[in-house]
């Protein structure tokens, strides 16, 4: 893949960002009262997995053309780790402390961050293989 096309995969990536903001504003003042605080983050975390598919499907192949199963799965690759920086600098940032950051990776406390982290991962090559995009 060309240089332009990481540049757009990785405008495509920050899209994800206020897609997240909204997710959450959603679970907090919203999913919390229909469903209550323990139905509430996981159900977020499904929602926000679905929206990063649905990013990916809508914008992608429009903004790379021809990507290659190696590619897709680099982007995906790139997106996850841009994710977790992205938590980890904005979390510390915002004053909560790496135990606090590192408690999301645990699905027993009902936090699906791990299924999220997986849809970014995948969604890339999910929507190469849906959309019959290839390499030329």
């Amino acid at each position: 893949m060309k240089l332009s096309g990481w540049i757009k995969s990785f405008l495509v990536w920050l899209c994800f960002i206020p897609a997240a903001i909204l997710n959450g504003g959603l679970r907090e003042h919203v999913l919390a009262g229909a469903v209550g605080e323990q139905w509430a983050l996981p159900l977020s975390g499904i929602i926000l997995s679905a929206c990063i598919f649905l990013i990916t499907w809508l914008l992608l192949p429009r903004a790379v053309k021809a990507i290659s199963a190696k590619d897709s799965l680099r982007v995906g690759i790139c997106w996850v780790s841009l994710t977790i920086a992205f938590e980890f600098v904005s979390g510390l940032a915002g004053g909560s402390t790496i135990t606090e950051l590192l408690a999301a990776y645990n699905p027993l406390t009902g936090n699906l961050w791990l299924l999220v982290l997986a849809a970014t991962l995948l969604s890339p090559a999910a929507v190469r293989k849906i959309t019959g995009r290839r390499h030329h």
